[in-house]
């Protein structure tokens, strides 16, 4: 067993291990030696776009060959039994895979038979309702919303009951409401027992629905953990100040400089709410008007800032230019 282990399961008893998979473009590690082992969990694969997390998802799903390494899906190994691991999976893509031509119920009915489920036309409708698609069956996909498009994805990779679902961002592009909605349905899934593994940038969708995440870095897994232990990590408070002028050096104990981030600056605190009158006295002797200060915990955000940072250079990071690296599309 690694350290990235759910030591309460026998190996036996993963629907998901890898080991040392990797996988070479050219001189470029897309994903480098990754070991995992995936319970009945809703796993979440988190970094920026080009760090490996679909590279990662394909290989899983038998679409891209491993250039070393190999993986197990359901006690199936993806290279010696890959349609078992195909029986085995749903997988949805980050890019939409539906018909617009068709009507919501068509669409499902379509990959039923291509599954060759029995009774396709009774597990087309219980596909329907789980993802509360079936007032809207009969109308074309062209009219849902992005939402429902998604939802008649997950109906459509639902269909022939999967123990294994592979979810590459599946709320991109969506609202609020819409990415709620997919969450909801994906916490009902994980209730019934499905194992769901899920590639996200959004690092909020990761705290609060994901029961462990692995960060992951230019291919490399950085760490492995529930959101919270992962946020415990580090243990100082943080504190953002927005100030009137130019910063200049300041000396408060317990207190350090961590980066400037557009017009605020972030300090990490050993104990923050004893800090923060310190440093507002120690920012306004040295001729700084504070005009905003506050207090928080660590964030996923930070986690992952700390990690990369201490995995390769030591200059320090803008946490402003790496959430636009987060977003863009």
């Amino acid at each position: 067993m690694d350290k990235y282990t759910d030591n309460s399961l026998s190996k036996s008893e993963y629907p998901i291990i890898t080991q040392n998979l990797t996988k070479k473009f050219g001189d470029l590690y897309a994903v480098h030696q990754m070991n995992l082992s995936v319970g009945n969990e809703i796993f979440g694969i988190l970094g920026p776009n080009g760090s490996g997390k679909t590279t990662t998802v394909l290989m899983l799903t038998t679409l891209l060959e491993p250039t070393d390494g190999t993986a197990s899906i359901c006690g199936y190994d993806i290279h010696t039994h890959p349609r078992q691991v195909r029986d085995s999976i749903s997988y949805v893509p980050q890019d939409m895979a539906v018909d617009v031509r068709l009507s919501g119920r068509e669409n499902v009915m379509m990959f039923a038979e291509l599954y060759g489920v029995r009774d396709p036309a009774r597990k087309t409708e219980e596909a329907l309702r789980i993802l509360e698609l079936a007032d809207r069956a009969d109308e074309r996909a062209k009219v849902y919303s992005g939402g429902m498009r998604r939802r008649l994805e997950l109906a459509q990779a639902l269909v022939h009951n999967p123990k294994v679902l592979f979810l590459d961002e599946p709320t991109v592009g969506l609202d609020v409401a819409a990415r709620k909605k997919i969450w909801e349905h994906i916490k009902i899934l994980r209730k019934q027992g499905m194992t769901i593994f899920v590639t996200t940038h959004y690092m909020d969708e990761a705290d609060k629905y994901c029961d462990r995440v692995a960060i992951i870095d230019r291919g490399r897994v950085q760490a492995v953990d529930t959101p919270d232990n992962l946020k415990n990590m580090i243990s100082q408070d943080i504190i953002s100040v927005t100030i009137s002028g130019s910063f200049s050096t300041i000396d408060v104990p317990g207190v350090r400089f961590a980066f400037s981030e557009d017009e605020q600056l972030i300090f990490y605190a050993e104990h923050g709410e004893a800090a923060l009158p310190l440093l507002h006295n120690a920012l306004t002797e040295a001729g700084m008007k504070v005009e905003a200060l506050s207090l928080r915990r660590p964030s996923l955000d930070d986690v992952f800032l700390h990690l990369v940072s201490s995995a390769d250079d030591k200059s320090p990071f803008k946490l402003s230019t790496f959430r636009n690296m987060m977003g863009k599309r």
